[in-house]
């Protein structure tokens, strides 16, 4: 009886962290915060680079598959990569990108 009590925290701990953190591939582009997935498509890169250096944006990525917006955590990485159709791979955790590495999309 007493280790269910042990058991049962350690299994509640173990979900919430599979639950919290996905890690994955994902394809989308690469925008800025103030336009998000208006300008998730081909020819935006000065568009997103003028909001970003002129205007304080951050870079953000947009998925393909639902249009979802995710702020990215490593703004460095991105910064060539902007207006560009990338593959993103690293974790989501809420709705923030914690990139491992980017690529452009084939």
């Amino acid at each position: 009886m007493k280790s269910r009590f042990f058991v049962l925290p350690a299994l509640a701990l173990f979900a919430a962290t599979l639950l919290s953190a996905a890690d994955g591939s994902w394809t989308g582009w690469i925008s800025d915060d103030m336009c998000g997935a208006k300008n998730a498509s081909e020819g935006t890169a000065e568009c997103v680079s003028k909001c970003v250096k002129e205007h304080g944006a951050k870079y953000v990525f947009v998925n393909d598959v639902d249009k979802k917006v995710y702020a990215i955590d490593a703004q460095d990485k991105v910064a060539a990569h902007a207006g560009h159709h990338v593959v993103a791979k690293g974790t989501v955790d809420g709705n923030t990108l914690k990139l491992t590495s980017i690529e452009m999309a084939k």
